[in-house]
């Protein structure tokens, strides 16, 4: 029973060297999906990344079941993963290539259907991301960008001098109407 937990069926080198490609794969892979396969932003590419893991599962352990054996490939792609972030930290050139380019996705309240079409986004999907930021509307929206990682940032529009205006002109209206009524109800007393 120990044996068949612990004794490697294959030889250490290849348990290392199976996560490293795997690792690599995947990185190469979803680069080449683009931003949209990172931010999960329906329910088909959810099922997509949560099926990849059980997809590369062999080729990452091959057939070896043993304890030792998801541990040697669980340390080898977290090293390797360590190792990688740590080399782009220092290398900020290489991980803009690996990472790419945020995209205006609106821009000055503009929706750029162009960079919509070149991200596979529909508009729908860009007002579900902007619901759950806070937004009623994507009229409220003066940009959103879909960084490289997947999530998109929206930044609200400012009001105009006008609105600001006719906001506090509208306050000061209610304030005197509730004083109005106060007044009132001290007369009827």
């Amino acid at each position: 029973m120990w044996q068949h937990m612990f004794v490697l069926s294959i030889p250490i080198l290849e348990k290392i060297f199976r996560p490293i490609l795997v690792y690599v794969f995947l990185i190469v892979a979803l680069r080449l999906a683009g931003k949209r396969e990172l931010a999960q932003l329906n329910p088909f590419d959810l099922v997509v990344l949560l099926t990849l893991s059980n997809t590369v599962q062999n080729a990452i352990i091959g057939d070896d079941n043993s304890v030792s054996g998801g541990l040697i490939g669980a340390a080898t792609l977290l090293t390797v993963n360590y190792l990688v972030i740590r080399f782009l930290f220092k290398h900020e050139k290489v991980d803009r290539i690996i990472e790419g380019q945020p995209d205006v996705l609106i821009d000055h309240g503009r929706l750029r259907e162009d960079h919509l079409k070149r991200e596979l986004l529909t508009r729908n999907e860009l007002e579900t991301a902007a619901h759950r930021q806070g937004f009623e509307d994507l009229h409220e929206v003066e940009q959103a960008v879909i960084e490289p990682g997947g999530g998109i940032s929206f930044t609200r529009k400012q009001p105009t001098a006008n609105e600001i205006q006719q906001t506090e002109l509208i306050r000061r209206l209610d304030s005197i109407a509730f004083q109005l009524n106060e007044l009132r109800a001290k007369m009827d007393s």
